[in-house]
């Protein structure tokens, strides 16, 4: 399976980062990680391709790595499209008091608006 993996710095993306390359390990999907500008993450784009080009090595998994500009969240959706991925895979999610789902910005417009399958990993 051809998976494209978004993350933008967040603690939420870097689990989803380490979930995800293990399934990739296991099933032998094909990965591409696809880092995103977030505003919110205390993490730049370069801290955050460093450790995801380290957690790659250390799983032994072959991947690229691309810095993605512009909006991230309709980014990651044209580049789900144009490149034919199978699945895109987000980090994302928290709880209100209530027991709901909460979604970024970045989550809820790739899940309104991609042409594939999406994975929300929490």
């Amino acid at each position: 399976m051809k998976v494209l993996l978004g993350i933008g710095g967040s603690d939420d993306s870097l689990d989803a980062l380490d979930r995800t390359v293990e399934r990739a390990v296991e099933a032998g999907d094909e990965l591409t990680v696809a880092v995103l500008d977030n505003p919110e993450s205390e993490r730049s784009a370069d801290e955050v391709i460093d450790h995801a080009t380290a957690v790659l090595e250390d799983a032994g998994l072959d991947a690229d790595v691309r810095h993605i500009t512009g909006d991230p969240g309709s980014e990651l959706v044209q580049l789900a499209e144009r490149e034919d991925f199978d699945q895109v895979a987000l980090g994302g999610g928290e709880r209100s008091p209530m027991g709901k789902i909460r979604l970024g910005h970045i989550a809820e417009f790739v899940l309104l608006n991609a042409p594939v399958t999406v994975t929300l990993v929490r």
